[in-house]
């Protein structure tokens, strides 16, 4: 067999479910004396394509099998700080509770999971990873401020936020969230505030549409989100949809 493969060897090659037989050419000419580099090299490149495409199946094909029978996350802490506006308190799962429940059912099906966390100047960005077996990856990033609700000091305002953003990011990547997770629309008692991450979907619509922080706070009349009452959240989030169509 001749090293440079013409078109029609090349259209005529075996498309089986493996790239094996495509391996097989690829060694074939390169053992020979006068192999073509640049077809060598454009093969090898079909063969990367062909193998990208087959672990993004498996990837998905995981994922379906996942959540066919996805685990059941409880929350398991309850947390609660007096505030300038009153008593803040919500129940939410824990990152170890998620972790226990999402990684042991992720694995199962070829998974693992990982997160990369950044900080530029006040911001956290924490990005959650899911690889697959064959090599397939796909990501959620969040970012944040430091959280510094219930009287933190910096280095708790950090670690409480990158907590957080680890928490959702997990959700986001895999789909699943905690049961009674979110309570967006519900009427709050005057003591009540926004939840975390109803202050973090804020902030993210805010920045998406271009508002400044600090404006967006004096138009909330509040010093941070996590003081905004739960009762003004569909409006905040209306003000800022409304912003972002009139923009158009």
């Amino acid at each position: 067999m001749s090293a440079v493969l013409t078109r029609d060897e090349i259209v005529q090659m075996p498309r089986e479910s493996d790239s094996g037989s495509l391996m097989a050419i690829i060694n074939r000419a390169a053992a020979t004396d006068n192999f073509d580099v640049d077809k060598l090299a454009k093969l090898l490149e079909v063969k990367e394509r062909w193998d990208a495409n087959e672990a993004r199946k498996a990837f998905t094909h995981a994922m379906a099998a996942f959540k066919a029978n996805p685990p059941e996350i409880v929350k398991d802490k309850h947390v609660e700080y007096q505030t300038s506006k009153g008593i803040t308190a919500y129940d939410h799962a824990t990152l170890g509770a998620i972790c226990a429940a999402i990684i042991k059912g992720l694995s199962q099906h070829g998974i693992s999971h990982r997160w990369d966390v950044q900080q530029n100047e006040a911001r956290i960005k924490v990005t959650c990873i899911l690889t697959h077996e064959q090599g397939h990856s796909e990501s959620v990033s969040l970012h944040s401020a430091p959280d510094e609700s219930g009287g933190k000091n910096s280095i708790q305002a950090i670690g409480s936020a990158v907590t957080y953003l680890q928490r959702y990011t997990l959700f986001a990547a895999t789909g699943l969230a905690a049961m009674d997770q979110d309570d967006d629309g519900k009427e709050a008692a005057p003591s009540q505030f926004i939840t975390d991450k109803q202050a973090l979907d804020l902030q993210a619509k805010a920045e998406e549409v271009g508002v400044n922080r600090e404006n967006f706070l004096k138009f909330l009349k509040v010093s941070r989100l996590s003081e905004l009452p739960a009762s003004k959240y569909n409006a905040a989030m209306q003000a800022l949809k409304d912003r972002a169509a009139g923009a158009r």
